[in-house]
């Protein structure tokens, strides 16, 4: 899943002048990897051999060490011949621990060895969920932020870790969804006081409709 800096600066070449019109986008392999039950299926896997394999290392220094204290204590009394063998005893059981804990733990050991044929699936399943993602959102090109590419800033615009979750059917439920609509309301009209006879003004009073004054009929002068 890593990326080398000069491959992705490749790429970016062979774009050439559309280079611009070209969409990006980038993911994190090892958080994407990490909710993967598969992954931590292997992981437990590889915890358990390498346990195995340290404890086998420590019971064979002990053996070493209780040769050198033998040799020690009863160095005084023994011939430089039978010194001589036991000196080669040592040194042979030395050289069968490191060389134990090297094809155990050392390069291309059988360690690295199991972890690359344990993790080989889960990186396959994470390249087909980039591939589809890459396809769908018609990217140009995904960078993986946990490669060996050096990223000084991401914008989270760009990050499509969510989306390649999302193919794997690990994506949160609260992520990458349309929202939801909330309930529809009815929202009541105004009241005034030609709807509302009870209906206050400012003033803190009822309006009340104007209505011709008693005494005041049309033709009539007041007493």
């Amino acid at each position: 899943m890593k990326i080398g800096f000069w491959g992705v600066l490749a790429g970016l070449l062979l774009v050439g002048p559309g280079a611009r019109a070209q969409k990006f986008g980038w993911v994190d392999s090892e958080f994407i990897m990490a909710k993967m039950p598969d992954f931590a299926k292997a992981q437990q896997e590889l915890n358990a051999l390498s346990t195995t394999w340290q404890k086998e290392i420590e019971a064979q220094k002990k053996d070493l060490e209780r040769l050198k204290r033998t040799y020690h204590d009863e160095e005084v009394v023994l011939t430089e011949q039978m010194k001589k063998k036991r000196q080669d005893e040592i040194q042979l059981k030395d050289q069968e621990v490191k060389a134990y804990q090297n094809k155990q733990f050392g390069y291309e050991g059988q360690l690295f060895k199991k972890r690359q044929e344990l993790n080989k699936p889960v990186q396959d399943k994470v390249f087909e969920a980039c591939e589809k993602v890459a396809k769908k959102k018609q990217l140009a090109m995904i960078i993986d932020k946990a490669g060996d590419l050096t990223l000084l800033y991401t914008n989270p615009t760009y990050d499509y870790t969510e989306f390649v979750l999302e193919e794997l059917g690990l994506a949160a439920e609260d992520r990458n969804q349309p929202g939801t609509k909330g309930p529809v309301k009815t929202v009541a009209p105004p009241k005034t006081a030609a709807t509302d006879p009870a209906f206050e003004s400012d003033s803190g009073t009822p309006d009340v409709p104007a209505k011709a004054k008693p005494g005041r009929a049309a033709g009539k002068s007041p007493k």
